[in-house]
């Protein structure tokens, strides 16, 4: 399989594998979703301190219908989010990717891919999420070019606002989304250097 290597991550080639990309950085693999990942998310989702930020557990209907919204946003788009499996392991341990999820935030928002990213309770304080969005990110600049990317973050939670900083993300504004404040941010590429 031919693979594209670049900032610490190599990319199997998408002609290799019409399912979509296989990302792999040096401790993480990114892939499309599988049906199989259903037990697993169920896992990881159910615990309710855990997903306090993203509306509480989500059940086995819940997971099962984010897994085919999962696969058909590729289907449909050409990207999304990806799970993550460890490497080491092969143990899927979230999910990190860009998607579009017609919030109904506004024009300076739901038209652009929003970047989103969970990693279990059992792998938090790794660098996953980091690890894992910075691939996913430069993978969907290298396929649809560079541009404006936003995300979508619980105030109160501090991990994933680290992790959006550490990714060049800075606030936009205030929302509510489905009745909880959320805080927008954006991200704007950097522009490629211009030779004279």
């Amino acid at each position: 399989m031919r693979e594209h290597q670049q900032a610490g991550f190599a990319i199997a080639a998408e002609t290799a594998d019409p399912s979509g990309p296989v990302i792999e950085t040096e401790r993480l693999r990114l892939r499309r979703h599988r049906l199989s990942d259903l037990e697993a998310r169920i896992a990881i989702t159910g615990d309710a301190h855990f997903m306090r930020f993203v509306g509480g557990v989500y059940d086995r209907q819940e997971n099962w219908s984010r897994l085919l919204r999962y696969i058909g946003h590729w289907e449909t788009l050409g990207y999304g989010l990806l799970a993550v499996e460890e490497r080491a392991s092969g143990r899927y341990i979230g999910d990190v990717g860009l998607a579009r999820f017609e919030r109904g935030l506004g024009a300076d928002f739901d038209p652009f891919p929003e970047a989103g990213w969970m990693i279990a309770q059992t792998a938090s304080g790794l660098g996953y999420a980091t690890e894992g969005v910075a691939a996913a990110i430069d993978w969907h600049e290298r396929t649809f070019g560079r541009q404006r990317q936003v995300c979508m973050i619980d105030p109160g939670n501090h991990a994933s606002l680290g992790v959006a900083a550490k990714l060049g993300f800075v606030p936009l504004r205030e929302a509510l989304n489905r009745g909880h404040p959320v805080l927008l941010h954006e991200r704007m590429p950097p522009r490629p250097l211009e030779r004279d």
